[in-house]
């Protein structure tokens, strides 16, 4: 079938909208209808080449939409079955999966890699095979992906604030709740207060935080944040750290969270001075491939116990935190609508970015 895509062909380049051929799902594989998709900053992490990917490639991986055709075999979800699309697959079968650690399954071990679990291609244009970020490619309004990579949610639910929780929703919920194990009465930190960002302020008062610091150099972000459940705000890590040791009486937060736009080696440190004694620092956001050298205080590592955690997409797991998190909004116990502060249509992909980049949005949202 012909349906119409955002894809970028070369690092450094710009989404491209445009008419391409779609293949209908193998064995395994859903064909979806989309109704929206997030705008995250994964993807243009593709475009800057943070992220490694084989290009050219449709972009998104956050998005909801409905089954529109199951390939053989598929019994998990039937036609007309409202989906969120989960960056990262889960088979249920491999050592990860069985041991509960669906967001390390070795089927998203080559997810942003461009093909489909079994090395070919789904979409095609320019006499090209083109690929789909980490196996999605929500910039189009049909895509094809992997059963396992979709979760069936409740019919009625709005699919536009849905589309949200395929993946900034739970990657910031999951990095305070799961990652930094975050409880009633602690003190958390998150630093960096973007869509990812959002969520861990949402996630650590949901936990029963009862300090929450969000740490933003954009004071429309730090309003944000303090409407989405944060206590205090500051603008750097240093004003934070005053918050922190007067409220905490210098014994400092739980847990520190990094949601950057980028993960650097020089933001260990000072996040790590941010926690007490047996605090966590978790790295949510992604660094640079090449990036292998960080500062930190390896006796204070030590003599204080302190640790570094990474989180990928929160350690959530897709099938079972998927369904709850969208129960919690029905419930009034977590904010979506209020994450999404611009919609835009597929032609204005670029436009959404360039307003992620100068840091005007919480999340931009495209609406087919």
């Amino acid at each position: 079938m012909k349906t119409t895509a955002a894809v970028l062909w070369e690092p450094g380049g710009k989404w491209e909208v445009e008419d391409v051929e779609l293949d209908p799902p193998g064995p395994g594989e859903v064909l979806v209808e989309l109704a929206a998709s997030g705008l995250c900053h994964s993807d243009e992490h593709l475009v800057t080449g943070d992220l490694p990917a084989a290009l050219p490639m449709v972009g998104g991986h956050e998005g909801a939409g409905r089954v529109i055709e199951v390939g053989p075999g598929v019994t998990e979800v039937a036609v007309g079955d409202p989906v969120v699309m989960t960056f990262l697959p889960s088979c249920g079968r491999c050592s990860y999966c069985v041991r509960g650690y669906t967001s390390l399954c070795d089927d998203g071990a080559g997810a942003t890699l461009g093909p489909q679990l079994d090395g070919t291609y789904r979409f095609h244009a320019r006499g090209e095979d083109i690929g789909q970020m980490c196996l999605l490619g929500t910039f189009a309004k049909h895509t094809v992906a992997p059963v396992k990579s979709v979760v069936k949610i409740d019919e009625g639910f709005p699919l536009d604030l849905a589309a949200l929780v395929g993946c900034g929703v739970t990657t910031g919920f999951g990095s305070a709740v799961r990652t930094a194990d975050l409880r009633a009465g602690d003190t958390a930190v998150v630093i960096g207060i973007g869509g990812i960002g959002a969520n861990a302020v949402q996630g650590a008062k949901a936990a029963g935080c009862r300090h929450v610091v969000a740490v933003d150099p954009v004071e429309f972000k730090r309003d944000k944040a303090l409407e989405l459940g944060a206590t205090h705000a500051a603008a750097s890590i240093d004003e934070a750290w005053g918050i922190v040791s007067e409220l905490t009486r210098g014994q400092l937060a739980e847990a520190a969270i990094l949601t950057t736009g980028i993960a650097e080696g020089d933001d260990l440190q000072p996040a790590l001075q941010l926690v007490g004694k047996k605090g966590r620092v978790v790295v949510t956001a992604l660094g640079k491939a090449e990036q292998e050298v960080a500062s930190l205080s390896l006796l204070e590592l030590t003599l204080y116990e302190k640790q570094i955690r990474g989180a990928l997409f929160g350690s959530s797991n897709g099938q079972h935190d998927v369904p709850r998190l969208l129960e919690m909004h029905n419930l009034g116990m977590l904010k979506l609508r209020e994450l999404i502060t611009r919609e835009y249509t597929l032609e204005q992909v670029n436009e959404g970015y360039e307003d992620m980049r100068a840091g005007r949005n919480i999340r931009g949202l495209i609406r087919f």
